[in-house]
């Protein structure tokens, strides 16, 4: 199946500003989604205590980076996202929760350019699983880890996938009655369809050799449920 243009990405996000503009439930298509977000802000303020800013990829409404703004005060931000409604509504929520410079950039992590050792921490929630060849995958964690001061750390939470078909069919028959329990059988349909032609998510495994390969030194798993996992690297 041809999977979604960047293009039809950025339209359906553009639509769906609510949905992420929830800081209790993250998003709740996500198992854990809350504990992610709390594991990774906790995980990215213990590794860098004196971080000065953050990049967030992906960052949707803001929750992520004003999750990590109660921990660490006045960073400044900076706030990556196709979509301009979401970048409006994070702009809006993130300013109000720090004194620090906020800067705005929109566009897909692939083309971007962020510069070298700007950041102390850089988050990834629910992006990266719209790489698609492998070689992008190599070149963006490459570009994080350039991104990133020495020390810095990067922390992401995503869907993963399974090497073995038998483990990864059981995951995704949990995760179907996880979004049935949740919403029903027509909402767990929705979610399975966007995921099948919109992401291209990698094992855990591959992700964690894409952080070594990078340059990190430290890698670090912080939460794996079924299909989802919290973790990330110290440079």
């Amino acid at each position: 199946m041809k999977k979604s243009s960047v293009e039809e990405i950025r339209a359906r996000f553009d639509n769906d500003v609510e949905r992420f503009s929830n800081l209790e439930t993250g998003q709740s298509a996500t198992i854990d989604a809350s504990l992610s977000m709390e594991l990774v802000t906790e995980a990215a303020a213990v590794t860098c205590p004196h971080a000065r800013s953050v990049l967030d990829i992906g960052c949707g409404a803001g929750n992520y980076t004003l999750k990590l703004l109660q921990q660490l005060h006045n960073l400044d931000c900076t706030l990556i996202d196709l979509s301009g409604p979401m970048l409006d509504r994070a702009r809006q929520r993130v300013s109000a929760a720090t004194t620090g410079e906020i800067t705005i950039l929109q566009g897909d992590i692939r083309e971007l350019e962020i510069g070298e050792m700007g950041y102390d921490i850089v988050m990834a929630a629910a992006s990266l699983h719209h790489l698609r060849e492998e070689d992008e995958w190599r070149k963006v964690f490459a570009k994080i880890y350039r991104s990133l001061a020495p020390r810095g750390s990067v922390w992401i939470s995503d869907i993963v996938m399974h090497s073995t078909p038998g483990v990864q069919q059981m995951m995704w028959n949990r995760y179907g009655q996880y979004l049935k329990l949740l919403k029903g059988d027509e909402y767990r349909d929705h979610v399975f369809e966007y995921i099948e032609h919109e992401d291209t998510p990698r094992t855990l495994l591959f992700q964690l050799d894409m952080l070594r390969r990078a340059g990190f030194r430290e890698v670090e798993i912080l939460h794996k449920n079924c299909c989802f996992a919290a973790f990330g690297g110290v440079k």
